[in-house]
């Protein structure tokens, strides 16, 4: 269990305090572990340019991208304690503590990213975002993560068969490790930044992500092929703490809340022109990319759709998403 005395120690480690540019709060501070051209932090930039014109230079936004602050897991608990204002964590990477965002990952729940977006946009995605405030955060927005595919170095997937032995990397997520395990895979949860070097030195066989992430962590370059499995379309949640929310203004509060919304639609413009991108590079770069059958797989992974369905809430969730196809 993470303590407070843990994660300021965790914190001094890390050097925060003197990252920190400004301490009337009025510089917010935000952190990823993608790039700084990522859509992502590219759309939290956004945030930070409007919040400055609408405050008149009063609250803006310094990021941290590229990892420089820890895992995912790290950025969360900083979060949490203020530490950090905002953080962009993959939907994987909360499951285990933030249950309702495990209908989110639960495999071939969304069947195109377009069916994704309707089902966040609307009352699933505010009631899953509105479950973060009682563990001590604030879900502002949820933005696409992509259909996660699977990659390798070794050979080709073809049907789940081919799994069959991998070790294939995951995220700290319950739901991950047993959709890999029932197909047979040898799951394998080690931390994002460590993926390229796992591959490389054969510490890990595969890993999965979506296309932007596969290119702008030059995975590509160590896993030589691509099977377009699209078992996941896990998106990305962007939080802010809780302490720090409630020391604002209502209208700051309400602002906030108004350019997070709207970033969404700024993120999914920059997210589809870089998934087109990413593709292209990788292809070109000699990646060999083919597609699968789809039914294999579903019913490869139904037992576990079946476990967390049998959940009275995650399954509420299910439906819905359902009726959204």
């Amino acid at each position: 269990m993470t303590t407070r005395r843990s994660l300021l120690a965790g914190g001094a480690v890390l050097g925060l305090g003197a990252c920190t540019p400004h301490t009337d709060g009025n510089v917010l501070t935000a952190v990823d572990v993608h790039p700084t051209d990522y859509p992502t932090v590219e759309a939290v930039r956004w945030i930070g340019a409007e919040l400055e014109r609408e405050t008149g230079g009063r609250l803006s936004i310094r990021e941290y991208p590229g990892g420089q602050l820890g895992t995912e897991n790290d950025t969360v608990a900083l979060t949490h304690f203020n530490v950090l204002n905002f953080c962009r964590v993959t939907a994987a990477a909360l499951n285990n503590t933030f249950p309702l965002t495990q209908a989110l990952v639960v495999a071939y729940t969304f069947h195109t990213e377009e069916h994704m977006r309707r089902s966040v946009d609307g009352s699933v995605g505010q009631e899953i975002l509105a479950s973060f405030e009682s563990k001590g955060l604030i879900g502002l927005a949820l933005y696409d993560g992509g259909a996660r595919s699977m990659y390798t170095a070794r050979h080709a997937v073809h049907e789940p068969r081919d799994m069959h032995g991998l070790k294939v990397r995951v995220p700290r997520s319950d739901i991950f490790l047993q959709m890999l395990d029932v197909m047979g895979a040898n799951p394998t949860p080690i931390p994002f930044g460590e993926v390229f070097t796992g591959l490389q030195t054969h510490l890990i066989d595969a890993a999965e992500n979506n296309w932007s992430t596969f290119q702008s962590t030059r995975q590509y370059e160590v896993a030589r092929c691509w099977s377009q499995t699209e078992h996941c379309h896990s998106p990305d949640v962007l939080m802010f703490s809780k302490i720090r929310y409630d020391a604002m203004s209502p209208g700051d509060r309400d602002l906030l809340r108004a350019k997070a919304r709207e970033s969404v639609t700024v993120m999914r413009g920059l997210w589809d022109e870089k998934q087109a991108r990413a593709r292209q590079i990788v292809l070109d770069a000699g990646v060999q990319a083919n597609t699968v059958e789809r039914a294999p797989f579903v019913a490869a992974v139904e037992p576990v759709r079946r476990r967390y369905a049998s959940d009275p809430a995650i399954g509420d969730l299910l439906r819905r998403i359902g009726n959204e196809a």
